[in-house]
């Protein structure tokens, strides 16, 4: 198995409903994103995916949380805008940009701090 990653990042705001601590309040992170995909075999190039194609679509995708409160996005109208729910968002769109007859989103991380990440996968 073949696996090529990689990273991006956003900065935004946001507060989490129910939470019962001081992230109740708006505050803000430095989100890293990164984004593996696999593959069973290279395609003629030698390539599973090329590096700048994925970071492509990755930045494209990340951009509409640059910057904004999150929790005014319609992706987390009825859910709070957590790192696990960050990850699986993202992959859930960048699979279906990206996955085809040979590569797929294997895995998308999110850091919210310094050693802090989420993970989502299929």
């Amino acid at each position: 198995m073949y696996e090529v990653s990689v990273e991006a990042g956003f900065s935004a705001a946001h507060f989490l409903r129910n939470y019962g601590g001081q992230c109740e309040k708006l505050h803000g992170h430095n989100w890293k994103v990164r984004v593996t995909v696999s593959s069973m075999k290279p395609d003629d190039a030698g390539l599973v995916i090329d590096f700048k194609e994925l970071k492509d679509i990755t930045n494209k995708f990340v951009e509409k949380f640059d910057h904004v409160n999150l929790n005014e996005l319609p992706e987390f109208k009825d859910e709070n805008p957590t790192t696990e729910n960050i990850a699986r968002i993202v992959f859930e769109e960048l699979s279906a940009k990206v996955d085809g007859k040979s590569v797929r989103v294997k895995e998308v991380r999110v850091g919210e701090t310094e050693g802090s990440w989420a993970s989502y996968c299929k």
